[in-house]
């Protein structure tokens, strides 16, 4: 069985996604220590990001019939500062256990 094109996508955004919540909240501190405020560009980027998640999180589970838990586990990790790279990560081993061949 091999995954979807969704979840594939949902793959390749969960890692930029989880490093522009890390830049995000380095830019929080800046702005808060600094005259340097990066928050506007880095929360718009992030928040692209976030939607692109989430959009591919709910096709992905349409398209797999993915648990409820499964979705909540990745949706849980979407709002964690590092929880992107552990989704992606968990993503690909899901990728690459699909793509192996079956063997009797």
């Amino acid at each position: 069985m091999q995954n979807s094109a969704a979840a594939h996508r949902l793959r390749l955004v969960s890692a930029p996604e989880g490093l522009s919540f890390i830049l995000l909240l380095i830019g929080v501190v800046l702005k808060s220590t600094t005259s340097f405020n990066p928050v506007p560009v880095l929360g718009w980027v992030h928040g692209l990001l976030f939607i692109a998640y989430v959009a591919f999180l709910y096709l992905a589970w349409q398209k797999e019939r993915w648990d409820t838990k499964k979705v909540a586990v990745l949706f849980v990790l979407s709002v964690l500062p590092t929880g992107g790279f552990f989704a992606e990560r968990m993503l690909a081993r899901d990728e690459r256990g699909a793509a192996a061949p079956a063997t009797a």
